[in-house]
């Protein structure tokens, strides 16, 4: 039975001319993947039996711009009016050390696909969109099984990565229950994840909280004793009652805020952008120390006072109500109206002691939900300060 991909990402410009291009070219992994189950596709990446030498060549006389992104491992990256496509030379892995692979070029489909983690990243399309199953994974991806390549053990000795992967895979693809193979083999091997570099498993851990459902696959790398190799302390119970405060207000998933609820104290150890460590960090204190949301809306923003709300509701099993989601629209909309040259052109004298005055007018402003005027501020700050 033939399969073709309707997408239109299939018949692009870039995808065209990439194709024509090289004239010997698939496209390979999430691309296929996702058009087949109809969501949405932000890469497209295109697996050949061309050397990377001759797909630079093809490209350049296409008129297409080549960069050799990945040269090493056999990835030119092709440029037609500014859109990019990876282009990858069919490989087989000759070593690995659990993070990287010495790999060989290879013109065999099939010894391509082996080296893959899950059958449904396995398949491949032509140019018309003819979809192409060297290893058999189209009724996993149908069914929306996860399930490693071949002996799972081998599979996550190539990549202790692909242990988050898993989760990360069944969060998103993964219909209910989890392939009870693949979850042993990754409970086995976690002493694997301790060699991968902060950053990586980091970026999966995004990738994974970000999924419209991640609890049932997170409660998984509980129960297996990852999620306690990756975050220390966490615990996966406050994770379905957020999602279902989150659904309930019609609130898009934060990761942010999802890995806040897990709890523990290894959120340091993702090596995170320092924006969003203290983003964490602000969302971590305001739950614990139970900030009201008025003033983490003012002083930070509605996302964090809003990701504060889910967590409480979450850790009581309510919801987050109207009066509060209006209360942060409103504290983070509020500009503080009181100024150091009033407070000056009043008569107080500079130094701290204006600076306290107005830190104590504020937190009046605050406390009064943002009501007092200017007027009543200035009386308060100057009265405050006698």
């Amino acid at each position: 039975m033939l399969i073709n991909i309707s997408a239109d990402w299939v018949r692009s410009p870039a995808s065209i001319a990439v194709m024509n291009a090289l004239t010997e070219g698939y496209f390979v992994g999430g691309c296929v993947r996702n058009a087949l189950l109809d969501a949405s596709v932000s890469d497209i990446d295109i697996a050949t039996p061309l050397l990377p030498e001759t797909v630079t060549k093809r490209l350049e006389i296409a008129g297409l711009k080549a960069i050799p992104t990945g040269i090493a491992h056999g990835t030119i990256t092709a440029v037609h009016d500014g859109t990019p496509i990876e282009i990858t030379t069919f490989r087989a892995d000759i070593s690995t050390d659990g993070r990287r692979a010495t790999v060989a070029f290879t013109t065999d489909m099939k010894v391509d696909a082996a080296r893959r983690d899950f059958t449904m990243n396995a398949l491949y399309a032509d140019s018309t969109g003819e979809v192409i199953d060297p290893l058999g994974g189209l009724p996993d991806l149908m069914a929306r099984r996860v399930r490693f390549i071949g002996n799972p053990k081998d599979r996550i000795r190539e990549d202790y990565l692909r242990i988050l992967r898993f989760f990360r895979f069944q969060a998103w693809y993964g219909a209910d229950g989890i392939d009870a193979e693949g979850l042993a083999a990754c409970s086995e091997m976690t002493e694997g994840l301790e060699g991968l570099a902060r950053e990586r498993v980091g970026w999966e851990m995004r990738k994974l909280l970000a999924a419209p459902n991640p609890a049932p696959a997170v409660a998984s790398m509980a129960a297996s004793g990852i999620l306690a190799r990756v975050l220390p302390g966490a615990t996966a119970q406050t994770l379905p009652p957020l999602i279902h405060a989150e659904t309930e207000a019609g609130i898009e998933p934060d990761w942010r805020t999802r890995l806040v609820a897990l709890g523990g104290e290894g959120a340091d150890q993702l090596r995170l952008s320092k924006h969003e460590a203290k983003a964490i960090s602000i969302l971590t204190h305001a739950v614990r120390e139970d900030i009201p949301l008025p003033d983490i809306a003012y002083r930070n923003d509605a996302g964090l006072a809003t990701g504060a709300a889910l967590i409480r509701a979450a850790s009581t099993a309510s919801l987050v109500t109207q009066d509060q989601f209006y209360l942060i629209a409103r504290a983070s909309a509020s500009v503080f109206p009181l100024k150091a040259r009033d407070l000056t052109m009043a008569g107080f004298d500079p130094g701290p002691n204006l600076g306290e005055a107005l830190a104590r007018a504020e937190a009046a402003w605050i406390a009064s939900g943002f009501s007092l005027d200017k007027t009543a501020l200035l009386a308060h700050a100057l009265n405050r300060s006698a």
